[in-house]
């Protein structure tokens, strides 16, 4: 009996509310939306999150060990890294972070979906690489977050 209370409340939580973080301006997100190329020599990388689970969760997600931001539902980050090298985007899941590693050609716009898994205890997050065409299309649905918290 207790297992099948524990399961329900786990699923209600994985299924409802809804998350918030600090967002930026409705004309920071307009401009990121613009897709422009990177400044010389960098790689540009949007990180975003909107997936249907999960929605009263927040998880971290970092670039090369440092904080990119936390991320709720229809978010994401907009980022420059330095190009032509392999860069580690990690997300925190349920038991470790899940990570990335990609080689970003200077020059060119990186899309990083961040999806919600269900785990044992609480939700995960994995990482997935996103064509740019689709990812232009996803991120133009959703906001830009504030970068630099992480809850960690």
């Amino acid at each position: 009996m207790f297992k099948k209370i524990a399961i329900i409340a786990m699923a209600s939580i994985l299924f409802t509310g809804c998350a918030s973080v600090k967002m930026e301006s409705k004309e920071a997100s307009q401009k990121a939306k613009e897709f422009s190329q990177p400044a010389t020599g960098n790689a540009g990388l949007y990180v975003y999150r909107d997936s249907f689970v999960g929605k009263a969760l927040k998880k971290d997600v970092w670039v090369d060990n440092k904080c990119l931001g936390e991320t709720a539902p229809d978010v994401f980050f907009y980022t420059e890294v330095k190009g032509n090298q392999t860069h580690a985007i990690a997300t925190e899941s349920e038991f470790s972070p899940n990570t990335l590693s990609l080689l970003m050609e200077a020059g060119k716009n990186y899309f990083i979906r961040q999806y919600i898994k269900i785990g044992a205890f609480v939700g995960g997050a994995g990482l997935e690489v996103i064509p740019e065409d689709q990812g232009k299309l996803a991120v133009s649905k959703l906001d830009l977050a504030t970068p630099g918290t992480c809850s960690k």
